[in-house]
């Protein structure tokens, strides 16, 4: 038996240079495990096959149609030679629908036939209206004595009140199961968009002296997956460690279901050119010779929200995959094409993007609500192209990576314990981190979100509030984690929980180049925080060809808590740019001033049920004639 790997990278053989002629041995394959990188996936697989004597094809379907041929890697078990290996769309095999899509079409079925039911009913409703308006006529005959009459009539109204009541209530149902259907319109419709007619087909020529059987590992990379590193921060108290629960958060539209399979997770991205930059010369000149490169402004720190819909049609888009571009903070749209998404500060640009549509990026320009309509991408629908593979580096790196890898470097952390977590392991490699599920997992190609559970950690932290009482009366409490890099996380989104009470959502900012990672816990109402201009203090005087202004603040702070907090308070006086302008420093309290910035910093332990107060004062001297602003 002779093993035989053959990497098929920067070259490939034509379909038809090949394949003439030759017995073809069709066979299926399982996928082992899946690496799962921030933007796209690698699948592993494993097939087998009985060959004849001589030269045949061995073609391995039903395979992603979003597959990179560049990036098939075969490792072949057996008594032959591998003599070339390529990818072709199967256009005329139109697998069965999947279990899932056959529930969702069975619930529509049952409230059709529901439909059709109250529909029935309103039909029989209509009817009974038409009998009571032919009674209402009769009851009109002069025959009838006034007492006969009235009763006629109360019965016609109770009768008809009946009816009307009825039909609202038939209506509303009808009116609630068709939405309902149309939801589940839009899932099929996400599900069949990925899962395509056309499937991928790997076609392997071999050669061999004897008939026998023929084992094939092999791997590629395919786009429409991906995921998003989401933590859970917890928070008992400011004496206890602060929990960190890591989650990825998964999608996949890649038109193949992923079913009891081995998940690692990587912060690498294949999709990311691995050309280091060149820094140009910079020519200096005049600006009117100059042209300016455009820049996006205007951060937004909070949150985003919007619908994604269909510029054809404007119906809604499952599954459409929404980044902030250079971080790896994300989401995908739900059933009614709706997202929410944190923003971090240095985010500008949102990224769009679904299987079939055009990429769509727009500025977010402190915007909170952002509604997108996608265009179909005409190109896309036809063929699938993936670029940024191609260079020889990668291929060497991915060549190492077949099932029952050794792993090196994996480091133990201190694991919490207070719910079920699945077991992982941290491998790390020379320019990336990879975390390996142990448990299986099964993940649909439907778009939607899949919460997987990684790691809990709990960590040493020290806590401190912090407040801004010129922009914010509220105190912020801050844990900051030494040592943090140890852990491996990731830039992503964050849930806050502080004793026990869900605070609101926040971006662990593990980008960060400090030592100390600082991870806001949300506002705490029980410290309030008071800041006062103190008229005593606000005075203006005109001397000679001057004007003096003087002012100064009180900021009052109680602790409401059950126990002592460090707080540590900032405010400022203003900098002078001009030299005709003067700036002069009163009392502040202890504060420390940054004589630079004009920035204060107090740094307090306040008891519990105690308060305290701060006060700070400057002066100001300018020309008569002129005006500042300092209020």
């Amino acid at each position: 038996m002779r093993n035989y790997i053959f990497g098929l990278f920067c070259f490939l053989i034509n379909f038809s240079s090949f394949s003439q002629d030759l017995p073809e041995q069709k066979t299926q394959s399982k996928i082992q495990e899946i690496t799962l990188f921030l933007n796209g996936a690698q699948v592993f697989e494993k097939a087998e096959t009985n060959i004849p004597t001589g030269e045949s094809t061995v073609v391995i379907k039903g395979l992603s149609p979003y597959l990179e041929e560049k990036s098939i890697q075969v490792k072949a078990l057996g008594n032959f030679t591998i003599q070339a290996v390529n990818k072709r769309m199967d256009y005329l095999t139109e697998d069965a629908m999947s279990e899932s899509t056959q529930k969702i079409e069975n619930q529509i079925k049952t409230l059709e036939k529901d439909i059709q039911k109250e529909e029935l009913r309103l039909s029989v409703l209509a009817e009974k209206v038409s009998l009571l308006d032919v009674n209402k006529k009769l009851g009109g005959n002069q025959s009838l004595t006034s007492a006969e009459f009235r009763q006629t009539l109360e019965l016609y109204d109770t009768e008809l009140m009946k009816i009307k009541t009825e039909q609202f209530t038939i209506q509303d149902k009808i009116a609630e199961s068709s939405k309902e259907i149309r939801k589940l319109e839009n899932q099929i419709n996400a599900i069949r968009e990925s899962n395509r007619d056309s499937k991928a087909e790997i076609r392997i020529r071999i050669k061999a002296p004897s008939a026998g059987k023929a084992q094939f590992e092999f791997n590629y990379l395919v786009a429409n997956a991906g995921w998003f590193p989401k933590y859970d921060v917890r928070v008992k108290d400011v004496n206890s460690p602060l929990t960190i629960n890591y989650k990825a958060e998964v999608y996949q539209n890649t038109g193949v279901d992923w079913k009891d399979v081995k998940l690692r997770f990587s912060n690498g991205n294949p999709n990311q050119s691995g050309v280091a930059p060149n820094l140009d010369k910079w020519n200096l000149n005049y600006a009117r010779l100059t042209v300016f490169e455009p820049r996006n402004t205007q951060p937004f720190n909070g949150t985003g929200s919007g619908v994604v819909v269909s510029a054809t049609d404007g119906a809604p888009i499952p599954g459409v995959t929404i980044l902030v571009k250079g971080t790896s903070i994300g989401t995908v749209t739900d059933v009614d094409g709706r997202y929410n998404i944190t923003i971090p500060t240095n985010g500008t640009t949102l990224a769009y993007s679904f299987i079939g549509y055009e990429l769509q990026e727009t500025p977010i320009r402190g915007r909170s609500s952002i509604n997108i309509s996608l265009s179909e991408d005409m190109q896309a629908l036809n063929e699938v192209v993936t670029t940024g593979y191609g260079d020889k580096t990668n291929y060497e790196e991915l060549q190492g990576r077949v099932p029952g890898v050794t792993i090196r470097g994996s480091s133990k952390m201190k694991v919490a314990m207070e719910a079920p977590i699945l077991e992982t392991t941290f491998q790390e490699n020379q320019t990336t981190v990879e975390i390996e599920v142990t448990e299986p997992y099964s993940i649909q190609t439907n778009g939607e979100r899949t919460l997987v559970d990684l790691k809990a950690y709990e960590i040493p932290a020290n806590y401190q509030y912090k407040a801004i009482p010129k922009l914010d009366n509220d105190a912020f409490l801050i844990a900051q984690i030494n040592d943090w890099n140890q852990y491996s996380l990731l830039e992503g989104e964050s849930n806050l929980y502080f004793e026990d009470g869900f605070v609101g959502r926040s971006i662990l900012n593990a980008a960060s180049l400090e030592d100390t990672l600082s991870v806001s816990m949300g506002r705490d109402r029980s410290i309030v925080i008071q800041r006062e201009k103190v008229d005593e203090f606000a005075r203006k005087r005109t001397i000679g060809s001057n004007i003096t202004e003087n002012r100064g603040y009180e900021i009052t702070v109680r602790n409401n808590k059950s126990q002592a907090v460090n707080l540590q308070i900032i405010d400022q006086i203003p900098v002078s740019v001009n030299s005709n302008i003067t700036v002069e420093v009163g009392n502040i309290s202890g504060g420390k001033l940054n004589e630079e910035t004009g920035i204060i910093t107090w740094n307090i332990t306040i008891p519990p049920g105690s308060q305290e107060k701060l006060t700070f004062q400057y002066e100001v001297k300018y020309p008569k004639n002129e005006r500042v602003v300092l209020d």
